[in-house]
């Protein structure tokens, strides 16, 4: 008995559904392509809006107004929410091939970075300490002399061995590391 009674449900649904298409389709269709501008997006709104109207026939018999009112309403609600959907995401870049390719591509700095601070680590901490404070902080000879406690003529010493020994590390092959034209 109860699969009869869902299977007079699911027609009388979809005869509700046949006959709002046919009472009411080529009105939203029309609306929907007007404020869209975009007949394809119309038609997903269409769809979506009969959708609701089939989960909610209570909302089309309720006898507070009428149908098409509340048909154009629902998709009305439905292209401001897709709007505002779309204005909350980042934009989409569209792929043609008139679009150059893009020009910068970060992975070859990541390599790098830490192709570089492997070879940072392989320093002593004496020589680490002055090129983090020079290069990395920004800081002067005598400025990173008065941070690390040393004198200035320490700071200069310890930097050039310290870029002396990196030089090595790159071109000793210790490190696979390719060579960037400059």
């Amino acid at each position: 008995m109860a699969a009869l009674w869902a299977r007079r449900e699911a027609a009388a649904d979809e005869a509700l559904i046949r006959s709002l298409y046919t009472e009411h389709g080529k009105a939203l269709l029309a609306y929907t392509t007007r404020l869209t501008g975009d007949r394809a997006a119309a038609e997903d709104v269409v769809q979506e809006t009969l959708v609701r109207a089939w989960r909610r026939p209570d909302a089309l018999l309720n006898g507070r107004g009428s149908v098409r009112g509340w048909l154009l309403t629902v998709a009305r609600n439905i292209v401001t929410d897709r709007y505002r959907a779309k204005a909350a995401r980042p934009c989409e870049v569209a792929e043609s091939p008139h679009t150059p390719p893009v020009q910068f591509d970060h992975a070859d700095s990541v390599v790098d970075s830490v192709v570089v601070l492997d070879a940072l680590a392989r320093l002593s901490p004496e020589h680490r300490d002055v090129l983090t404070e020079i290069y990395f902080r920004g800081r002067s000879v005598n400025e990173a002399a008065r941070n690390l406690g040393v004198p200035a003529g320490t700071v200069k010493s310890r930097s050039y061995h310290a870029l002396r020994a990196l030089r090595q590390t790159f071109t000793g092959g210790r490190l696979a590391v390719r060579e960037v034209a400059g």
